[in-house]
């Protein structure tokens, strides 16, 4: 059965007794044990330490089912956010994150010439080439193992088109408000070692580009590849600050929450996360500020 914390729409546990009930901390109404009731008599099992660790933490979970959806043929979308002709209200944003796009483009497709302003837009090729082309005179290729920014400042035009006429391209397309409007519009793109992903936090973004590309706002970008069994503890930078995580491949647990392929949970309200591979998997946190 599916136990749910009345708080958040995250699952936290799964347990096959027949009657199982949570104990809450007062505080916050956030289980801190479960009893289960079987055949087998009455036991107790007391869930993670993190709960009791950071109880004011703020939860919200988009399972990938839950996305929008459009199938163009040539382009095959989920939007993790309200984007396009799909609307929700509950989901227009995380904190500064504003789109977050799950694209597939056939052999051949792509976006046209279009505009963009104010805004800092992310690509990350997760299999195949992407060429991209702007008014900036910028024309490149990124490919998996690339991160590509676009900071739309004043006002640019762009491109996005698969690099082959035959092979699809599969790509991330995040866009978070800038902490400054109408900046000079300005491009970066730089390549990771995958390897560097290995059971850690790998930095492709960050506000300065000290680590990764520069991104005009209080924003950090990582991306990793843990065996099953790691275990660490994500640092955020600061008050004011939340983490959106979103899985690209396999199951990871965050502060005793299941993510799957292309889940997505938001926390904020806490200085850290605790996060678990319960089996291999690939995911990336997006930590934003919540107000700017």
């Amino acid at each position: 059965m599916h136990l749910q914390d009345d708080t958040n729409p995250a699952v936290l546990r799964r347990l096959p007794s027949s009657v199982v009930k949570p104990i809450f901390s007062f505080r916050r109404l956030i289980p801190i044990a479960l009893i289960a009731v079987g055949s087998a008599g009455v036991s107790f099992t007391r869930l993670p330490e993190f709960f009791a660790m950071s109880p004011d933490a703020q939860y919200v979970y988009h399972a990938a089912d839950t996305r929008g959806h459009a199938n163009h043929g040539w382009l095959d979308t989920y939007h993790s956010f309200s984007f396009a002709n799909w609307h929700n209200p509950e989901r227009m944003h995380f904190g500064a994150l504003r789109v977050l796009n799950d694209d597939y483009v056939a052999g051949g497709g792509g976006f046209g010439t279009h505009p963009h302003d104010n805004m800092e837009i992310v690509s990350i090729p997760l299999e195949g080439d992407l060429q991209h082309q702007d008014n900036m005179g910028n024309t490149a290729v990124i490919r998996s193992g690339d991160v590509q920014i676009m900071s739309a400042g004043t006002g640019v035009m762009h491109s996005e088109k698969n690099n082959s006429s035959s092979d699809a391209v599969r790509f991330l397309q995040i866009w978070v408000f800038p902490n400054e409007r109408d900046i000079a519009p300005r491009y970066d793109q730089e390549s990771f070692d995958r390897a560097a992903e290995r059971n850690g936090f790998l930095t492709v973004v960050s506000p300065d580009g000290a680590d990764g590309v520069r991104m005009h706002q209080n924003a950090w970008f990582h991306l990793s590849s843990w065996d099953a069994g790691h275990t660490d503890s994500y640092q955020l930078h600061g008050a004011g600050q939340g983490v959106y995580a979103f899985v690209l491949e396999g199951e990871v647990t965050i502060d005793g929450r299941t993510l799957s392929r292309r889940d997505g949970l938001g926390v904020w309200d806490t200085d850290a996360v605790e996060i678990a591979a319960s089996e291999d998997a690939r995911f990336l946190l997006m930590e934003v500020p919540m107000r700017w």
